[in-house]
């Protein structure tokens, strides 16, 4: 098997046989996997954007994402987490569909100071033409946590610069309220899965969601809705008026050169298999 080591992101991206770049750190090989986020167009769901999340895998299994990042020593998480943007990035045009935006996750957190930020930043959108990709194809998801608002709003401005778009990841948790909406002006507003589905557990979960979708337009922003996993969980975001659905119930991630599926998800066969669960409420 042929491999072929990229010099420019250091001794840790490598290529393999068919073309698909994947990180190695340690003895865990990083695979880039894409999950569909899709958009309502009458009774259909069309594919309009891809989120890039990294599969771990050890010894040819794959793993959690989750326990492989928090296993990463400190001094090496910024170093690991731009590796996998890079892969993100680069192994975008292997899913071989025209006219699909990329979302990737940006956790401030990881550097240790603004400076670094930056200049990773624009060394980003510096390579984009390379990879053949324009900024407006791409949206940032910001993972901001407990970083300060000052931070926030100038790296968000950087990011903007070059025309990537900003989401604000894990709303409805921790540090992702409507006050930082309105100071960041995000292009879109992702709502947490975990926390939508606890919200729809509630019988009165579609009356109290649609004043909050309609108060994040009103910020001029569109509404992401993840983790949607249940037919009860899409009928709200719909019945809500949201913009963007992402979820295992509409697809889940696949890796980097699988075939990717373009045809629209009818909204009335999913809502369908809402007789087939158990009820989360009555």
């Amino acid at each position: 098997m042929r491999i072929e080591r990229r010099r420019n992101v250091g001794k840790a991206i490598f290529v393999d046989e068919v073309g698909i770049e994947y990180g190695v750190h340690g003895e865990v090989r990083l695979r880039s996997a894409y999950q569909p986020i899709f958009a309502p167009l009458g009774r259909s769901l069309h594919a309009v954007a891809v989120e890039g999340l990294i599969e771990p895998h050890r010894a040819g299994r794959a793993g959690s994402a989750r326990a492989f990042f928090e296993s990463v020593a400190p001094p090496d998480r910024l170093f690991v987490e731009t590796m996998c943007r890079a892969l993100h990035l680069r192994n975008f045009h292997n899913i071989g569909v025209d006219g699909l935006d990329l979302f990737f996750n940006y956790n401030p957190m990881v550097h240790d100071h603004c400076g670094r930020a930056l200049a990773e930043i624009r060394l980003m959108s510096r390579h984009l033409g390379e990879l053949g990709l324009a900024p407006g194809m791409l949206v940032c998801e910001i993972t901001e946590q407990a970083a300060d608002d000052a931070l926030l709003a100038r790296l968000v401005r950087e990011i903007r610069r070059d025309g990537i778009r900003i989401a604000i990841d894990d709303f409805g948790t921790g540090h992702s309220t409507e006050e930082r909406v309105s100071l960041l002006q995000p292009d879109i507003v992702k709502i947490d899965g975990g926390w939508f589905a606890e919200f729809c557990r509630h019988a009165a979960a579609e009356r109290f969601f649609r004043p909050l979708v309609s108060s994040l337009h009103d910020r001029g922003a569109r509404v992401l809705v993840e983790g949607i996993e249940q037919p009860v969980h899409l009928r709200v975001a719909l019945d809500g008026g949201v913009d963007l659905l992402q979820g295992y119930l509409l697809a889940r991630p696949a890796l980097a050169g699988t075939i990717f599926n373009e045809e629209p998800l009818s909204v009335d066969a999913l809502l369908g298999r809402e007789n087939n669960v158990v009820p989360l409420f009555g």
